[in-house]
């Protein structure tokens, strides 16, 4: 059977979304709190100050990123180090009387 597609095709994209997402819910709470009817605002206004709160808010990225691994569509990796290359290489698998000689 074959795998459903996702629907983020980056964690990058998932995120970006997210944020909108909040931002747009955020502006449509202010436009509400003013007494404005929902369907009577063109989407594109929505959007624009969305858009220009969302540029004056970046900490939303940082619920966004919460909001995206609750959801599964960004996953925590763990850090990977790379070995620094002016260290010469050694077997630490071995104890130190294997070491010798």
């Amino acid at each position: 059977m074959r795998k459903a597609k996702s629907l983020f095709h980056s964690a990058n994209h998932a995120i970006n979304f997210c944020a909108r997402s909040i931002a747009r819910n955020v502006i449509k709470q202010q436009l509400r709190d003013e007494g404005r009817r929902m369907t009577l605002v063109p989407i594109r206004e929505i959007a624009e100050r969305a858009e220009v709160y969302l540029a004056a808010h970046p900490e939303l990225y940082e619920q966004a990123l919460q909001r995206a691994k609750a959801l599964g569509y960004v996953q925590a990796l763990p850090i990977h180090v790379t070995p620094d290359p002016s260290v010469p290489y050694t077997d630490h698998a071995k104890t130190g009387t294997e070491n010798v000689g």
